[in-house]
């Protein structure tokens, strides 16, 4: 299939944290030559069929939810409350159009509601906009209507409605969830590459449900998985078009994203200088990040088993944790290759020295 393709599906499919089927059925189609097994959460794991079981076991992490909310009331006027699923700026919610899956699995378009300025007085002008302010408007009139006739109910997901776009002319892409379907994504090509390779270790794809909610998925899928090593793929926020080019950390275009610190892990100095050594010998553009704030899966596989030296490999995402993102294709193929490359490349040597072992 088309890559960019692939990359539509994944984007468009709805996923809301804790209703990743849609993103699921994408994975399990295109993972064609690899074992798949989808556990009772909705995790994924993809094997490759050259795993013996009895190697170091290398482990390819991504999360399959993306920012979304949850219908929490519905009032007598026919509005929905919400509550927030993932990190949300309030002011970045109202006047968008979403999609409710209801308990049918029918999607239902609604917008974010937004009081026009007509109907505020000068003391709402300047209240700071808070999640109980905004509603989803279905288009109905009464409480009866949005359960009888849209069959939406408390406890129904929502997700953005945005439809992907990729531009040609200067190879970026346009979307929702690239947080962290552009991490699924690197996942499903990793390991179509590493199949025809003789390798030194196990390699296993772990496409965790539930991230944007605590990191749910990944305890889960550590613990099954067990790995002696691991590579976190994540949908990176881009900085490059609000600081200095010797400040951003996050570029479009400037290759696959090193993080070395976030609030969930102080990444492996080991596995840090194995990736930055291969990105130079191979021509790969890399760029390191020192994170204040934000986390990934990595956060709970790093302290999973006895200790797993993990790296994340970003893809920045300009404008993440909301409706629509930017993302650029070389800096995918950039993440892709360098994961390849630090795979191929393990020795057991190597693998000894990466784990601290003399």
């Amino acid at each position: 299939m088309d890559r960019i393709k692939l990359i539509e599906e994944l984007s468009n499919a709805f996923g809301a944290p804790g209703f990743e089927d849609e993103v699921v059925e994408v994975i399990v189609k295109h993972a064609e030559g690899l074992d798949v097994e989808v556990d009772p959460m909705n995790n994924v794991y993809a094997r490759l069929q050259g795993n013996t079981g009895n190697r170091p076991v290398f482990m390819l992490d991504a999360h399959t939810d993306e920012v979304g909310f949850m219908v929490q009331s519905i009032t007598s006027k026919g509005l929905l409350r919400i509550l927030p699923l993932g990190g949300w700026v309030t002011t970045n919610i109202p006047a968008h159009t979403v999609l409710i899956r209801n308990g049918k699995g029918q999607l239902i378009r609604g917008i974010t509601t937004s009081k026009p300025p007509h109907f505020m007085s000068a003391a709402e002008r300047q209240k700071p906009l808070a999640i109980d302010d905004i509603y989803v408007d279905v288009g109905a009139t009464s409480r009866e209507e949005v359960v009888e006739l849209f069959g939406i109910e408390p406890g129904d997901p929502i997700v953005p409605d945005v439809s992907f776009s990729y531009n040609e002319d200067n190879g970026v892409i346009l979307g929702k969830a690239f947080d962290n379907r552009l991490g699924c994504l690197c996942i499903l090509e990793v390991m179509k590459r590493l199949q025809d390779e003789e390798l030194n270790v196990d390699v296993v794809g772990a496409f965790a449900a539930q991230e944007e909610v605590g990191t749910r998925g990944a305890e889960v899928t550590a613990r099954t998985v067990k790995p002696d090593l691991a590579i976190v793929f994540e949908g990176s926020p881009a900085d490059d078009i609000y600081y200095d080019q010797f400040t951003a950390q996050g570029c479009l275009k400037k290759g696959t994203q090193i993080r070395h610190l976030d609030r969930s892990m102080v990444s492996n100095p080991r596995l840090i200088n194995y990736a930055k050594q291969l990105a130079k010998e191979k021509g790969i553009a890399y760029q390191s990040a020192v994170r204040s704030g934000g986390g990934t899966n990595a956060g709970k596989i790093h302290l999973s088993n006895k200790g797993v030296p993990t790296l994340v490999l970003g893809i920045p995402v300009r404008y993440a944790h909301t409706h629509y993102g930017y993302s650029a294709v070389v800096d995918i193929d950039a993440t892709v290759d360098l994961a390849v490359e630090m795979i191929k490349g393990l020795t057991e040597a190597k693998v000894r020295e990466l784990l601290g072992q003399k």
